[in-house]
């Protein structure tokens, strides 16, 4: 089985020729198009979270070797959320060879954070399928160097390290408003203000509701945290 000219040079971008192309075919292949003769990626998600994990798992303790496992345990949350692995396909443009449903393509499809997210993680999979760990350790290291060597020394989900913040300080869980949705159905853009009980907000913006909520709770905390007082 030959591959399409746009997944051949997908597999450039990847850093990985395969000896087995259907693999790398069904990794990019969503639900909206399986079929009774055609896999969707599902299973090779499934798989593929298994293997970054313990690539992250034993890189983040190669990378600082007197790391509790108090400061491990948010680096490794950091590199394998859903969000992180979307950036990292957004790398490599894997949306762009993206076999969609009709529906998921005109909903903008390949550029929705969760979709880009599981197909990552199939694609690694594949290429753990097509030949061995060590070889997908590579891979994977590659692709997620830079995020390896600059993750935060507290990478805590900015939501939960804002709700732990008021909550040391004995006030109610900080409230998230959507200001504004803008944009298109297939590509919309979302306003969030986060906003905590003594009245102090930040507003961020972004392509899901989760990331606004994100950027704007990271971008509050950021400000309390310089200012004490």
């Amino acid at each position: 089985m030959d591959l399409s000219t746009e997944l051949t040079a997908f597999t450039g971008r990847l850093g990985h020729k395969f000896q087995r192309p259907e693999l790398l075919i069904e990794a990019v292949t969503h639900p909206s198009m399986s079929s009774a003769t055609r896999s969707d990626n599902q299973r090779l998600e499934f798989l593929g979270d298994r293997v970054l994990g313990l690539v992250m798992a034993e890189a983040l303790l190669n990378a600082d070797k007197a790391a509790a496992e108090g400061l491990l345990a948010p680096r490794f949350n950091a590199m394998v959320r859903k969000e992180t692995c979307a950036d990292v396909a957004r790398g490599i443009d894997l949306g762009s060879v993206l076999k969609l449903g009709r529906s998921e393509m005109l909903s903008g499809g390949r550029r929705k954070e969760a979709l880009l997210g599981d197909a990552m993680e199939a694609v690694i999979a594949a290429v753990y399928l097509d030949s061995d760990f060590e070889t997908t350790r590579s891979v994977i290291l590659k692709l997620w160097d830079s995020r390896i060597s600059s993750v935060d020394s507290d990478a805590r989900d900015p939501k939960t390290a804002l709700q732990e913040w008021a909550q040391g300080r004995g006030q109610p869980a900080p409230k998230y408003e959507l200001i504004a949705r803008d944009g298109p159905d297939h590509a919309p853009v979302f306003t969030i203000r986060a906003v905590i009980s003594t009245g102090e907000a930040e507003t961020a913006v972004a392509g899901s509701k989760r990331q606004a909520e994100q950027a704007a709770a990271k971008a509050l905390l950021t400000r309390l945290e310089a200012d004490p007082s």
